[in-house]
């Protein structure tokens, strides 16, 4: 079946099969690696994208669903060369250990700011609450983002 959707910025108007998951397509048809795939049953966040702005598992939403809908990938947050603020900050603090979760929570993370730019801890503690990271402790990750909410605040 044919769908038209917008991801990272661009069109796109592929045939999929009706049994595919937004994940399958994105990683498969697009070639999209930073989506990842832990569970598949939508309880590890891995493979969370932002469609119209929203986080969703992309292994529990059907590639067909999406059309007609704008899709965000971890690969379509750096713009001109440059990491996008949450990007650089996970680096900057060190809250990428095997890189697993990463994407799906830096995503996460993104569609919370995009809505409420100075949010509590507890808030981005809720907005990750779909993220599984079995590396950091979430320690790391809480910092980063805390660094982009305060140099927003700045």
């Amino acid at each position: 079946m044919e769908i038209r959707t917008t991801v990272n910025g661009k069109v796109h108007k592929v045939d999929v099969p009706a049994n595919w998951s937004l994940a399958d397509f994105l990683k498969q048809k697009l070639g999209l690696i930073g989506v990842k795939l832990g569970c598949e049953a939508g309880e590890c966040g891995s493979c969370t994208v932002l469609v119209n702005g929203e986080p969703i598992n992309s292994c529990l939403m059907l590639a067909l669903e999406a059309d007609g809908k704008e899709i965000e990938t971890i690969e379509g947050m750096s713009k001109n060369g440059e990491l996008h603020p949450l990007q650089d900050a996970f680096v900057k603090y060190s809250a990428i250990q095997c890189g697993f979760c990463t994407p799906g929570m830096i995503l996460s993370a993104k569609a919370l700011l995009d809505k409420n730019p100075s949010p509590t801890e507890d808030e981005i503690r809720a907005a990750l609450e779909g993220n599984i990271c079995r590396c950091t402790g979430y320690v790391k990750p809480m910092e980063a983002i805390m660094s982009v909410v305060k140099r927003k605040r700045s």
